[in-house]
């Protein structure tokens, strides 16, 4: 009788665990996971990786223990919210497509921000597998990493307006979308200088032209949102004006400082890209700058943006830069 008796509540325990313990695992989950975030040299997100299932509600409960960050999401529209120091900002995410997102910091808190990164994993089945063509940089074999000075530079600014005078001297080629992707300014300057139609004009007109056609490929509606972009996530290293300046550009420039006491190989800093020095910059092709947004620079302190930003967006930002190096109106 007693051995019956046991073995009933050994029954009933096992019953009330295989009930009890994703009961309680679901009102985790209803209460929200929380996060607490703090500047990258002192331990960023914690916790930094989440698992949750496709198509089920995430709650999360963010809160900071030092200064105020935010919250935000690759690739996403979902809105960033703030994060302030004692306070809970409570957050629900649905995310139907399984794969890896990564959330991130949007308010630059210290040298490291863009480090304040992590990842949730979505799990479940992928109902039509989407094909991803490699980026364009990869697909044109370039060696992002590699110098490149340009051998020729204007000499004042190229003004898209005055080159509008000579747009009849251009063949269809070097006005497509894909020529501009794929060839740095110098490269157009020295294809057009080479044209018998732009013979007689003079090398700053035929610098003049090329600023004409790099503005005929980008909208307004892209110089927009690539200006808000860059002043979000690069003008604090950059500058606003693009000329390598940003606040955070000296502490970068000194890889030894206690600062970067603990940097590792790989992880050293070098001063900000001057997007306004010709030299460096129409040596470059969209196609090339898009590469060294998606992947970063390699042992420079330039963050990889792949995750974060869109297609669209990597191209937009890509054209705001193009405003450091020439006059660009309007399209109507």
């Amino acid at each position: 009788m007693r051995k019956e008796w046991i073995a009933r509540v050994i029954v009933i325990f096992l019953l009330a665990a295989a009930i009890g313990i994703p009961a309680v695992g679901w009102w985790k989950r209803s209460q929200g996971i929380v996060i607490h975030a703090r500047m990258a040299e002192t331990g960023g997100w914690t916790p930094e990786n989440l698992t949750v299932a496709v198509g089920q509600p995430l709650h999360l409960r963010l809160t900071s223990d030092d200064v105020t960050h935010s919250f935000a999401i690759g690739q996403s529209d979902q809105p960033a919210v703030e994060v302030k120091p004692g306070e809970m900002t409570e957050v629900t995410l649905t995310l139907d497509h399984p794969g890896k997102y990564t959330f991130y910091c949007t308010r630059w808190c210290s040298v490291n921000h863009w480090r304040m990164r992590g990842i949730i994993e979505v799990t479940g089945q992928q109902t039509t597998p989407e094909a991803v063509e490699p980026p364009l940089y990869i697909l044109l074999g370039l060696d992002i990493d590699g110098d490149h000075d340009a051998e020729v530079v204007p000499a004042q600014m190229p003004s898209a307006l005055r080159g509008a005078q000579f747009q009849n001297m251009v063949a269809a080629v070097y006005r497509s979308r894909e020529y501009y992707q794929t060839h740095s300014p110098v490269e157009l300057w020295q294809a057009l200088r080479s044209e018998p139609a732009s013979q007689p004009l003079a090398d700053q007109d035929v610098w003049d032209l090329v600023a004409w056609i790099w503005q005929s490929n980008i909208t307004p509606q892209e110089l927009s949102v690539g200006q808000q972009l860059y002043t979000a996530n690069c003008s604090a290293c950059h500058g606003e004006t693009g000329s390598g300046n940003g606040v955070f550009a000296d502490l970068l420039a000194q890889p030894d400082t206690e600062n970067h006491s603990v940097r590792q190989t790989g992880q050293m800093t070098i001063r900000p890209a001057d997007f306004t020095d010709p030299v460096h910059i129409l040596s470059a092709s969209p196609a090339h700058l898009q590469g060294k947004l998606l992947r970063g620079g390699m042992g420079t302190g330039m963050p990889y943006w792949g995750p974060i930003f869109t297609e669209d967006q990597t191209w937009a930002l890509i054209a705001y830069l193009w405003s450091f190096q020439f006059e660009m109106e309007k399209l109507p």
